[in-house]
C-alpha cells in the first residue's frame, strides 16, 4: 500500500472568522510548520484539496442551508436576513465563506474517497474535523460539516460499516444527529459534561433511534478530568465497542481542547495524554478496521502552545513514524511562532514534560473515581445493544 494522504492547502486558511475568534487559522499554519520543520510530511503524499460541490454537501446539508451560505459569503451587504445559525458571534459571517468552509470539506471528502477506493490505507485532514454543523444551520465555529460528509462519503463508495471517534472537548452533536438513526455508523463522543460545557448535549442517554438504537455512544466527563482518568474512561468504553462493532474504516476527530491550557474547556489532559490517545486509536484501527483510518483535526484554541504540537504527534502516529515527547522544538519553527505571538511563552520541546507513557488504572467495575460514574452511566446504556455485559470490565 502507498504511502498515507495528508491534505493540506493554504487555500483552507481562508477559513477565517476573523478578528479574536478562538478559531484561528494560525493554528492550522503553524501546525503544518511544525510537521515539516519535524520531516513528518516527508512520510506523506501531501495533496491540495477541491472545493465539494453542491451535491456532495447536499448528503448531509440541505439546499436552503448551501443557498444561505453562498449568499452569505457574497460580502453583498444587502443579502437582508440569513438566520440558519450564520452572523452570529460564534459563526459570523466573513467573505468567500462558502468557498472555504466547502474547500474543507471537500477536503475530508476526498481523503474518505482514497480510503474507500483502497488507494491509502489511511489519510489526514487536519484542517477538518467541524462537527457542530447541523443538517441546517451552522454551530459552533462550524459552517459544513465535513465530519459528516466524509463519513457520508464512505457509506456512498460501499463501505458497509464505520466506527467514529470523537474525542474533542465538546460533544460531536453534528455527527451524532447526520447518523442518529442509522445503523451503519457507530459514532462515539468522549468529552466534557453538557452541564458545563457547549452544545450541552453529549448525555448517556442520547444512544441513537430505531435500527440505531445503542448506535450513539456518550461519555460526559467531569471537569478538570486529568490524563489518567480520560485513558480511564477512554479504555474502559472505546476498545470493547469497536471491537464488537467490527468497522471496515474508523473515522477519528481530534480536537486538542481537552488540553489543560484551553481556554474554552475544562479539561486537564496534556499534550502527552492526548498522544496516548492517538496511540489508542491507531492500535484499534490496526487490529479491528484492517488499517483504515481517516483522522481529522477539530477544536483546540491554543494555536501555538498546543494545536501545532498535539496534530504533528496525530500525523506522525499516522504515518507510523513516532516522535519521541522528548524531541526539541526546532529552531525555525520557535522564531516562527514567537513572529504570531510574540507575547506567548513558548514550550521547548514535544512533551508537556512527562516523556514517559501516560498511565493509567484500568475500570474495575466499581464507582470509586468521579470518571466511573460516567464509564457506568455510558456502559449500562449502550453494552447490552452490543451483546456486551455492561458490568464486567473485561468487556
Amino acid at each position: 500500500m502507498s504511502a498515507p494522504l495528508l491534505v493540506w492547502d493554504p487555500r483552507m486558511l481562508g477559513y477565517d472568522l476573523g478578528g479574536d475568534h478562538p478559531l484561528h487559522p494560525l493554528r492550522w499554519e503553524l501546525t503544518w510548520a511544525l510537521a515539516q520543520s519535524l520531516h513528518v510530511t516527508d512520510a506523506f503524499q501531501v495533496v491540495t484539496s477541491e472545493v465539494a460541490d453542491d451535491g456532495t454537501l447536499g448528503r448531509v446539508h440541505t439546499v436552503g442551508y448551501i443557498d444561505a451560505v453562498r449568499r452569505a459569503s457574497s460580502g453583498d451587504g444587502h443579502v437582508g436576513a440569513i438566520g440558519h445559525g450564520l452572523g452570529t458571534p460564534d459563526n459570523p459571517i466573513f467573505l468567500g465563506m462558502h468557498e472555504n468552509a466547502a474547500l474543507i470539506a471537500g477536503a475530508s471528502v476526498g481523503a474518505a474517497r482514497a480510503i474507500a477506493h483502497h488507494e491509502v490505507d489511511r489519510a489526514v485532514n487536519f484542517c477538518g474535523g467541524l462537527h457542530h454543523a447541523m443538517a441546517d444551520n451552522a454551530s459552533g465555529f462550524c459552517v459544513y460539516n465535513d465530519v459528516a460528509l466524509g463519513i457520508a462519503a464512505l457509506l456512498d463508495a460501499g463501505v458497509r460499516k464505520v466506527a467514529y471517534v470523537d474525542v474533542d472537548a465538546h460533544h460531536g452533536d453534528g455527527v451524532q444527529a447526520a447518523f442518529y438513526d442509522d445503523p451503519r455508523v457507530l459514532t462515539i463522543s468522549i468529552h466534557q459534561s453538557p452541564l458545563s460545557l457547549f452544545p450541552g448535549t453529549g448525555f448517556a442517554a442520547e444512544s441513537g433511534r430505531g435500527p440505531a438504537h445503542g448506535m450513539s455512544v456518550n461519555v460526559a466527563l467531569p471537569a478538570g478530568t486529568s490524563d489518567s482518568s480520560w485513558l480511564r474512561a477512554f479504555h474502559a468504553v472505546v476498545p470493547g465497542l469497536i471491537r464488537a462493532f467490527r468497522p471496515q474504516v474508523l473515522v477519528t476527530q481530534h480536537g486538542a481542547d481537552s488540553h489543560r491550557e484551553d481556554p474554552l474547556a475544562d479539561l486537564n489532559l496534556s499534550v502527552d495524554g492526548q498522544r496516548a490517545s492517538y496511540l489508542a486509536l491507531r492500535d484499534l484501527a490496526e487490529t479491528v478496521a484492517d488499517g483504515r483510518w481517516l483522522a481529522l483535526g477539530g477544536g483546540g484554541y491554543s494555536p501555538v502552545r498546543v494545536v501545532p504540537r498535539a496534530w504533528t504527534h496525530l500525523m506522525a502516529i499516522v504515518a507510523g513514524r513516532d516522535l519521541d515527547p522528548a524531541t526539541p522544538l526546532p529552531d525555525d519553527w520557535l522564531a516562527l511562532a514567537a513572529a504570531a505571538r510574540p507575547e506567548i511563552p513558548l514550550p521547548i520541546d514535544m512533551s508537556d514534560g512527562i516523556w514517559q507513557p501516560v498511565t493509567f488504572e484500568r475500570w474495575d467495575g466499581t464507582v470509586e473515581l468521579p470518571v466511573d460514574r460516567a464509564i457506568q452511566d455510558t456502559r449500562s446504556a449502550v453494552y447490552p445493544l452490543h451483546g456486551l455485559d455492561a458490568h464486567d470490565p473485561r468487556a
